[in-house]
């Protein structure tokens, strides 16, 4: 039976909402979507609630028109800013020596527990990047492996929770409720990618208008993330100063002459600051030489940010450029300039069944990403932010979603998640539980004979 989604994806200067249908093999149809100018967002994060979720409500509300159903929760994403990672690892004992999923949600909880994480953050997704059965290295998927001890290396994305219960609050405003949350920069990479560039190991930048937001993936996992708040709209800033002239003048300017490639010499007239009756006249050599300035300082920054993250020598497929901000003309040869010797593409969402032609350029990657995600297109394992372990082949019931491979008793995972969400050393107090549990269980069966007995 198919599922109806929604996906809101909060960028820095638009909220796009989209609905879709999820059939039972997790194909997708697109069947409505709707856009709004974010206002209460600066840099990503929410700064005034109230206006965020009048934008959303626009947005849903457009959605739900062209859609003609209803939904109530949300799969929603979250910017790079105020985000911390780290990497972590646990490893587990395994007592009948084959690996279950319950040995895999153990060592992934592990991992989680001794991860030295701050009072004031949660956690975004635990994404595993190497398993090891035994003394064996980098296995894809260790489940129904033979093995006596399992360990697992996590890369773990962290948020204020401040920041989470904001955004939580204004999709909650706008008549939803949050059902999961995805990093902006996550959702890109799903919606870009292809199986031989996660492989290879690839960086992902989604330039937007305020924010750019990089992943790198190395052997289909997440290694690595960072947020640089500098976007197209600093480039609109820049134009606005340089050229004394206002800002949706600047956007117009920007949006008409913008190019990285060869200037021209022609002029055009511009109205000036606080007397747009008076105009002036500009070269557009001036134009281009303020654009270029700026997106070859933001460039040069992320670059950096690849250089510092120490897996340069891991990006074999190179550098995929998407959102808004990469479509200016010229920005993969600046960006090829820039990089080095790096192949560079510009990248825009995958094809899917009712996607709209405004949806299919690359400012709405993260949003058909979020769609993606909910039709179970993330990594092969992970914890999200509700704290529960997904895996890429569970089945989805409704909105709960019960994982083919678990032990038949389906109370388990709904257990561990209450368990997981009262303290976040959730391994040793879930396996106590569980024994207890089991021991009332076997007293309760032991009533139930008696009675019926006597």
């Amino acid at each position: 039976m198919s599922r109806t989604v929604l996906a809101i994806d909060i960028g820095s200067t638009k909220i796009c909402a989209i609905i879709a249908e999820i059939a039972d093999d997790n194909s997708i149809a697109i069947t409505g979507a709707g856009t709004c100018k974010a206002q209460g967002l600066k840099k990503g994060s929410i700064t005034n609630i109230e206006l965020a979720s009048r934008s959303i409500k626009t947005a849903l509300n457009d959605a739900k028109r062209v859609s003609g159903s209803e939904v109530n929760t949300a799969i929603v994403s979250i910017s790079g800013a105020y985000t911390k990672s780290l990497n972590s690892s646990g490893i587990v004992n395994i007592q009948n020596k084959e690996v279950s999923f319950k040995e895999i949600e153990r060592v992934m909880q592990t991992s989680l527990y001794n991860a030295n994480i701050p009072n004031e953050y949660e956690v975004l997704h635990a994404l595993p990047y190497n398993f090891k059965a035994d003394d064996q290295d980098y296995i894809e998927d260790p489940l129904g492996m033979n093995a006596s001890r399992l360990e697992v290396e996590t890369h773990i994305i962290t948020t204020q929770k401040s920041n989470l219960n904001n955004l939580r609050k204004a999709v909650r405003g706008a008549g939803v409720e949050v059902e999961n949350i995805v990093l902006t920069g996550y959702a890109s990479s799903i919606a870009t990618l292809n199986d031989d560039e996660k492989e290879l190991g690839v960086a992902v930048i989604d330039m937007g208008g305020n924010t750019s937001n990089i992943t790198i993936h190395s052997g289909n996992s997440i290694r690595y993330n960072d947020f640089l708040g500098v976007g197209s709209n600093h480039v609109t800033s820049d134009l606005s100063m340089a050229l004394h002239t206002p800002l949706n003048i600047a956007e117009s300017v920007k949006l008409n002459y913008g190019s990285l490639l060869n200037p021209s010499s022609d002029l055009i007239e511009l109205p000036i600051i606080g007397d747009e009756n008076t105009t002036h006249e500009v070269s557009l050599e001036v134009v281009h030489n303020v654009i270029y300035a700026r997106v070859e300082e933001t460039l040069m920054i992320l670059a950096q940010f690849i250089e510092n993250s120490g897996l340069k020598d891991k990006i074999g497929a190179g550098i995929v450029l998407t959102g808004g901000f990469s479509q200016m003309e010229g920005m993969r040869e600046l960006a090829v300039a820039t990089f080095g010797s790096v192949p560079v593409r510009l990248a825009k969402p995958k094809e899917m069944d009712g996607l709209f032609d405004n949806l299919r350029s690359a400012e709405y990657s993260s949003a058909v990403g979020l769609v993606m995600y909910s039709a179970s297109a993330y990594t092969q394992y992970e914890i999200d932010v509700n704290k529960r372990v997904r895996h890429s082949n569970e089945v989805h019931t409704g909105h709960a979603s019960i994982n083919l491979t678990q032990e038949p008793d389906v109370s388990t995972p709904h257990l561990q998640e209450q368990g997981s969400e009262k303290k976040e050393g959730m391994v040793s107090i879930s396996m106590k539980k569980s024994k207890k549990e089991d021991e009332a269980g076997a007293f309760n069966k032991f009533w139930n004979w008696a009675t019926q007995l006597f």
